[in-house]
Order: structure tokens, then C-alpha cells, then sequence
């Protein structure tokens, strides 16, 4: 039986390639604005492309926020992608104008301390033993990044609970993050051919 899955369009996001990798890994995918769809659908998807501020400002219009956090305190899981996963933390700072976000993770968005900006293309990451997005994956599976901003205390949010994925540009920063019905990742699983269908095919087992 193929687990529902929404991806909520909010205005921001690679909705279409989101979809058909969704697909692939086994769900029956809706891709659609309708909140009582995305509190309802036994998984939710957040994508996200672009400015944190934007993407905050479209879940804000369509009154997203409410939703998300919700089915994240009723155990219901909900997957982050891209700014995706970065607006599920308390705050982004992008050119000197700090946006606040869900706060259904503790620590904020900043940009990378990068020689060259954006980190864009394909790097390794390391995942904790207890990781259940990278479970049968090998040490050395990589994905692919498109982004300038990112999350770099590591260390706080392990400290929260929260089983922390690294990769490193400039700085290790958080590439993706687990945390009971809460996952997400900094990398875009739709675009990381077979290692990120892996991973979506992981999440979409932890769906009932």
C-alpha cells in the first residue's frame, strides 16, 4: 500500500522533481496548497528554493506554519527540504536582516564562512549510527547541495536530541537532522539520483 504524501506548495520549491522522486521511492504523492490535505497526508514534505525571508513569507500567507507544527507535536512526519529545512529553525540571518522561522529546531541559519559561495554540486556526509534517513547507505554516498546559508551549530542540536548528519564547505554544518517525526535535509534527495531515492525510500518507511 503506497503511503500518501503531501508536498505542500506554498509558493517556493522544485515541486515537480520533488514529486516524481517521491513517486519513485513508492508514495502516492498530491502536490497541492490544501492544509487540510497536508495535515491529514500520512507524510508531509516542505520544500524549499530561494531566500529563507521568502519562504517564510509563503508558508506565513498561506497559514502553513500552524499545520506543520502540529502534525510535528502530534507525531505525524514531516520532511524539510532545502530552505525547506532551514525554516523549521528559530531564525535566518541573510544580509543582515534576521527572518524568524517555525522554531521547531533549536539554533538559527546563517551564511557559510566559504571561500566560494554558493556550495553547489556533490559532497559526502556523515551520518550517526542511530540515523534512520541513511540507514544502509555507505560511508562515502553523496548528494548533491545547492545553497550559501546553512546551519553550523552541530553541536547544539545534538545536544537537543537530535541525530545530526554533517557534510562540510568552509565549516561542518548540518546537512540533515532527525528528530522523533521531524526530518530534514540541507541537500536536495531529488536531485541526488540513487543515494537520495534511498533516503526518501527511508523516510517514506517511517510514514503509517
Amino acid at each position: 500500500m503506497s503511503k500518501r504524501v503531501v508536498v505542500l506548495d506554498y509558493g517556493s520549491g522544485n515541486l515537480r522533481s520533488a514529486e516524481r522522486a517521491l513517486e519513485r521511492a513508492g508514495a502516492d504523492v498530491t502536490v497541492t496548497d490544501d492544509l487540510a490535505a497536508a495535515a491529514e497526508a500520512e507524510g508531509l514534505v516542505v520544500p524549499g528554493v530561494g531566500a529563507f525571508a521568502a519562504c517564510m513569507a509563503g508558508i506565513e500567507a498561506l497559514g502553513a506554519g500552524p499545520v506543520i507544527a502540529e502534525r510535528v507535536a502530534a507525531g505525524r512526519p514531516v520532511l524539510g527540504i532545502c530552505v525547506g529545512m532551514q525554516v523549521l529553525f528559530e531564525h535566518g540571518d541573510e544580509h543582515g536582516v534576521v527572518t524568524k522561522g517555525l522554531g521547531l529546531l533549536p539554533g538559527g541559519v546563517t551564511k557559510l564562512p566559504a571561500r566560494r559561495l554558493p556550495h553547489m554540486g556533490w559532497n559526502t556526509v556523515h551520518a550517526p549510527a542511530r540515523s534512520v534517513l541513511f540507514a544502509g547507505l555507505p560511508d562515502d554516498a553523496r548528494f548533491y547541495f545547492v545553497h550559501s546559508y546553512a546551519v553550523t551549530d552541530v553541536a547544539g542540536l545534538a545536544a537537543a536530541g537530535a541525530a545530526v548528519t554533517t557534510s562540510e564547505h568552509g565549516t561542518d554544518f548540518v546537512a540533515a537532522v532527525e528528530r522523533g517525526p521531524l526530518s530534514a535535509a540541507q541537500f536536495h534527495p531529488e536531485k541526488s539520483a540513487d543515494t537520495g531515492a534511498a533516503l526518501l525510500h527511508n523516510w517514506l518507511g517511517t510514514l503509517e
